[in-house]
């Protein structure tokens, strides 16, 4: 599965990615794949472990092993900012699927209670397609889709809570807030 996703990937951004690789008690390693060419103005980080099993409510005692919904996460950032601890937390979000039942889809709010990366205001993140598509896998396995996290901080996820996605986006367009800058502002709802 990792090995359909990273091919997918590779051929998807045209590089090769940096790899770093975290574990998690009585789950499986998941990467996060980091890919960067010089002249692109985006770093493009990707969960790979996630999508090995399909996601369940965790009290369904009949879980489908094979089919079911398939996800991992893309964070795009703009390039030349350090981000440390970046990967960690995306594998914290990737096996939130497998350690808690979160069935993390587009629209969908993740908070993580803590910096997204070493010294980060963004505390959380709101799900959406990403453009790399989804991966197909063979049947009867439901393909994977790549969900773009976009980062966000606690006060733009409380007007998420409130209002909903769609007009967090909106305020984004609104201000012409970059997502993809760490330095960025947040986002004032009205």
């Amino acid at each position: 599965m990792t090995e359909v996703v990273g091919r997918f990937l590779e051929d998807r951004l045209g590089t090769t990615p940096q790899r770093a690789s975290v574990t998690f008690l009585g789950v499986e390693p998941i990467d996060v794949l980091r890919f960067a060419a010089g002249d692109r103005p985006t770093v493009v980080y990707v969960t790979s472990g996630c999508a090995r099993h399909p996601m369940s409510d965790p009290t369904d005692l009949h879980a489908d092993p094979v089919r079911g919904p398939r996800a991992e996460l893309v964070v795009r950032m703009s390039s030349g900012t350090p981000l440390p601890g970046l990967h960690k937390r995306m594998a914290t979000l990737a096996a939130a699927p497998a350690v808690e039942g979160l069935i993390i889809a587009a629209d969908a709010l993740v908070d993580l209670g803590e910096p997204l990366w070493d010294g980060s205001p963004f505390t959380a993140v709101l799900l959406e397609a990403d453009e790399l598509g989804i991966v197909e896998l063979p049947e009867p396995m439901d393909p994977v889709t790549m969900l773009r996290a976009i980062p966000i901080t606690a006060n733009e996820a409380a007007w998420v809570r409130l209002k909903g996605a769609d007009a967090l986006r909106e305020a984004w367009r609104e201000a012409e807030i970059d997502v993809t800058r760490p330095d960025r502002a947040s986002a004032t709802p009205a």
